[in-house]
């Protein structure tokens, strides 16, 4: 049971906690593209990693070895950085008055 009684509080936590997709493509597309997006992200974070990590293959100096790892941290963690993250849904409130606003905006059809 909710705590909030009044129906006006009701509809401004409304406003302020619910969310809507504003991203502009279709909003069951997310359940596959967010996955499909985090994969390719992290797949491309192993493949740099492995090919920083190919000059140091076999019986190699150490000096050899210290770049390799090095360039191995710092290609994973540019890689890490750009990758993909989520981006959050717009607050109903925004929504909301952002259709008035379109729809005070435009002309009247009769």
């Amino acid at each position: 049971m909710s705590k909030i009684k009044i129906p006006q509080d009701k509809k401004r936590l409304s406003y302020d906690h619910d969310r809507r997709n504003t991203y502009g493509e279709n909003q069951k597309s997310s359940r596959k593209n967010i996955p499909r997006s985090k994969r390719l992200s992290h797949q491309e974070e192993r493949r740099a990693v492995r090919q920083a990590l190919i000059p140091a293959q076999g019986d190699v100096r150490v000096e050899v070895a210290d770049e390799a790892h090095s360039q191995v941290l710092r290609t994973g963690r540019i890689k890490k950085l750009s990758a993909f993250r989520k981006s959050p849904d717009r607050p109903l409130g925004e929504v909301v008055a952002r259709r008035l606003r379109r729809r005070r905006s435009e002309p009247a059809v009769d």
